[in-house]
């Protein structure tokens, strides 16, 4: 359970603060262990942009590239609490 649920680890990122898609693949390998590839975290933001589980807060234009920066939304929270209650059911029928 890594690079193909990497929506799971994004929300989640997101449900503690606002992130930028290249500062969002440097979080999940600092947290999580793994390194997503360097587009991956724009294509899982855009996917999960157009369910309604994250949106758009604004960008900046200070030192360095324009960032446009996630937050999650209400429904984004709703399916990461299902994703994680189905992973911890899952772990209770292996043991």
């Amino acid at each position: 359970m890594t690079k193909d649920n990497l929506w799971i680890y994004v929300l989640k990122l997101l449900e503690k603060r606002d992130l930028y898609p290249y500062e969002v693949r440097e979080e999940v390998k600092k947290q999580f262990g793994f390194s997503p590839g360097n587009m991956t975290a724009y294509i899982v933001l855009k996917k999960l942009r157009a369910e309604g589980f994250v949106k758009k807060t604004g960008s900046t234009n200070g030192k360095g590239p324009k960032r446009t920066y996630f937050t999650i939304t209400a429904k984004g929270r709703e399916e990461l609490a299902k994703a994680i209650a189905f992973y911890k059911n899952i772990g209770r029928n292996f043991k």
